[in-house]
């Protein structure tokens, strides 16, 4: 079953193999990164169920753009700024973020109450099937604290690069 601090923990297991492929990537790039990165997403997201987990949503909150917030106030009929006022904060770095985690439009049995509106950092987590792999090598090692299947994406590629 997976819980925020088992997450924690396999992330803080596998930190050290972590940094050490991402400093391995970082220096020789190499060309089959992106395509082997997306095998692995496919696999990880092959066996994981992010229904089962929401560790995303649990213990942290997306950025949103001005597009989501404009896109979630209409769908709640409110304007803006009453959404804004209502649910975010901005954060240190001037970004809009939410207010409390958990994620107040996670609902019952991890579903989202919001999915087909939700910010596009949502739609896109845990960004490991980006093309450019190699520029979001740091915001995967956080991850895999986070999200299990970031964490295994991160393991295969150790055994792929890490021989």
């Amino acid at each position: 079953m997976f819980s925020p601090q088992r997450q924690k923990e396999l992330g803080k297991k596998s930190e050290a193999e972590n940094k050490r492929l991402v400093k391995l990537l970082k220096k020789k790039k190499p060309t089959d990164l992106d395509e082997q990165a997306q095998t692995a997403h496919e696999e990880a997201f092959g066996c994981i169920n992010c229904l089962e987990c929401a560790m995303c949503c649990i213990t942290t909150g997306p950025l949103f753009t001005d597009k989501d917030i404009s896109r979630l106030a209409q769908r709640f009929r409110i304007k803006d700024i009453e959404f804004r006022n209502q649910y975010l904060r901005l954060d240190e770095d001037n970004d809009w973020v939410l207010k409390q985690v958990p994620c107040p439009f996670l609902g019952a049995n991890n579903y989202c109450s919001v999915y087909e509106d939700r910010p596009k950092a949502c739609r896109e987590y845990p960004h490991t099937d980006k093309r450019k792999f190699v520029q979001i090598l740091d915001l995967t090692l956080k991850n895999t604290f986070i999200c299990p299947a970031a964490h295994r994406v991160m393991e295969t590629l150790q055994k792929t690069y890490l021989k």
